[in-house]
């Protein structure tokens, strides 16, 4: 399982040091979560917040873009040093474009679906994709609840992408935490975004990261 930290949910005061502090406990991409108040309710940040990540580690950065009107972006994350972008299946009128365009300017690609889209919604365009992200809790704000149907949900489209032979990452997003990361994984899931499961006053980065690496490893015990 795969562990990408969003970095919504880190101290912004020291935004540097929290990148730092997730590279040096082994994860493997840092998760931008990019949203404008249209499409989701709460604005985060944009472009040079995310430049400004991508040129302070080494970890590829993936972007997810909770916003109207994806298209008119694109190009403006790639060059704040975007691996991949995520768009969401709800937000975009003319999905097959723009994934056409994310490819054109040599991204991975990847949709997010909300949790009550249905996953056939998404069914011809899997050959299309890198990633797909089911969200696990309603986009828009950080600290939710795990819906916890989503095994079930994952597992579903597990099986599609397998179907087909694809090898595109599943990534799941929301309210991840030790409870239910090893469910995930076991019904299919390759990645994780994790929020407060590592950035918390609780315990340290690295304690985070490694209790979410031990419940996936453990999971069969």
């Amino acid at each position: 399982m795969k562990l990408a930290p969003s970095i919504y949910t880190a101290d912004f005061l020291d935004l540097g040091e929290q990148v730092r502090a997730v590279e040096a406990a082994g994860v493997d991409w840092m998760h931008l979560d990019v949203m404008d108040g249209v499409f989701v309710p709460n604005l985060t940040f944009g472009p040079a917040i995310c430049k400004a990540i991508a040129s302070a580690t080494p970890l590829p950065c993936e972007a997810h873009l909770m916003i109207a009107d994806a298209d008119r972006y694109l190009t403006v994350y790639q060059a704040a040093g975007m691996k991949r972008l995520i768009v969401h299946a709800e937000a975009c009128t003319h999905l097959y474009r723009t994934l056409a365009q994310i490819k054109e300017l040599d991204m991975q690609a990847g949709v997010a679906l909300n949790p009550l889209t249905p996953l056939g919604a998404l069914e011809d365009a899997l050959p299309l994709l890198d990633l797909v992200l089911l969200m696990t809790v309603e986009p828009g704000f950080g600290g939710q609840t795990f819906i916890p149907e989503s095994p079930t949900r994952i597992q579903r489209m597990r099986r599609l992408l397998d179907a087909i032979g694809s090898t595109a990452e599943l990534e799941i997003d929301g309210g991840v935490n030790t409870q239910n990361i090893a469910a995930c994984a076991t019904a299919g899931a390759s990645m994780a975004v994790v929020g407060s499961s590592v950035y918390s006053s609780r315990f340290s980065v690295a304690e985070g990261v490694r209790a979410l690496r031990q419940a996936v490893s453990t999971r069969k015990l």
